[in-house]
């Protein structure tokens, strides 16, 4: 079908995604985060799982955790926009929270079907979770994982998995005797393990997970099948959280640019700065709206969502990169220092980069979608 106006967009949509923006700039202000996340510069500080439990418990009881689950299976099963929108403001925030592995796990438990009811079921009773089905060389291949099942127990270790320390439940690929199959774990069961990784982001954990003879039962038997169907919104939502942490650098750098005083005037009257901040502007926009497009294609043009889905990511990533530098350049010598708050944003926005895939791995994955529809 074709796509609606405004991508779909409405009013639901909208209050969601307003009420998101007034609950973190109620709850959640800039200087927490920073209090947060950044109070040790030590540089040879331990990882740390920094979030706010409480604040997350009241994220769950505004029903956000549950926004991707279908109403089938007793979620709110709003549009994929929707949950664009939503993540988009957690992005601007830059929240420490399992929301956005939990909203994946969510559409990659929907694509399992009946089997996958269950588990939804544990999230829509609050839990948390994230998926660990990456090999330790970080392949973006929904079939490679180093965890083998053998009559019912899993071994083998998943690697980049994403709040890990945080979550509740894990969702695991594992190599069986006929292909790839996915398994629904307890975070806290005997024999799995979590070893954190030491990563740039202060705003996120991220860490390798061990499976030792965990006792489990098959969710899904196609696993590949089933998480290829899921990768659209989860590339579509990670690019939704990028854009909001890359509006909030470009507002943050434009507003520091209004008031700092050079040579008797704001920074931004210079044109030097102006024109880089235009650029961001567009860049943004631009992601955004692909962002938008891609969301609005999983609701009502699934053939289309992985073409929309990989063009929005790669634009995401590149807008990431690109704001990311001007916010700190255009903040000169303080933009450098622990202090101040763009080296939050730079870091998560440098992890979201390359999480998923960069630009150049989906525009290689869109060239063959095309290459192939052209042949």
């Amino acid at each position: 079908m074709p796509q609606p106006n405004n991508f779909g967009f409405g009013e639901e949509a909208a209050l969601l995604k307003e009420s998101a923006r007034k609950f973190f700039a109620e709850n959640f202000p800039s200087d927490r985060l920073h209090a947060m996340t950044a109070g040790d510069h030590n540089p040879e500080r331990m990882s740390e799982a920094n979030w706010d439990a409480d604040l997350w418990q009241q994220m769950a009881e505004l029903g956000w955790t549950m926004v991707a689950v279908p109403e089938s299976a007793g979620g709110l099963g709003m549009p994929a926009v929707a949950v664009a929108g939503l993540v988009e403001e957690v992005g601007r925030a830059s929240f420490p929270c399992p929301l956005l592995p939990t909203l994946n796990a969510s559409y990659v438990l929907a694509a399992c079907g009946q089997p996958g009811e269950a588990a939804l079921g544990d999230i829509i009773a609050g839990k948390s979770a994230t998926l660990a089905i990456t090999n330790a060389r970080g392949s973006r291949n929904a079939g490679d994982t180093d965890v083998v099942c053998d009559n019912g127990t899993l071994n083998g270790t998943a690697s980049f998995v994403q709040d890990a320390r945080k979550v509740d439940r894990l969702l695991v690929s594992a190599r069986t005797g006929t292909g790839v199959s996915l398994y629904w774990v307890d975070a806290n069961a005997n024999g799995v393990a979590i070893q954190p990784d030491a990563i740039l982001d202060l705003t996120r954990d991220q860490a390798h997970v061990t499976f030792t003879d965990v006792a489990v039962q098959e969710l899904a038997s196609d696993g590949v099948a089933v998480l290829n169907q899921a990768f659209p919104a989860i590339w579509a939502l990670l690019a939704a959280d990028i854009v909001g942490a890359a509006e909030w650098q470009l507002q943050t750098t434009v507003e520091y640019a209004s008031t700092r005083q050079q040579f008797d005037h704001p920074l931004g009257f210079f044109q030097a700065v102006k024109h880089p901040l235009v650029d961001v502007m567009i860049q943004v926009d631009e992601a955004k709206s692909l962002v938008y497009n891609a969301a609005c294609a999983i609701d009502c043009e699934p053939e289309r969502a992985a073409q929309f889905a990989h063009m929005a990511k790669a634009c995401a990533s590149e807008a990431a990169a690109f704001a990311s530098s001007r916010s700190v350049q255009l903040h000169g010598g303080i933009g450098f220092t622990w202090e101040c708050y763009v080296h939050l944003y730079f870091k998560r926005q440098k992890h979201s980069q390359m999480l998923w895939g960069d630009g150049p791995w989906h525009r290689s994955k869109l060239a063959d979608i095309l290459l192939g529809s052209a042949a």
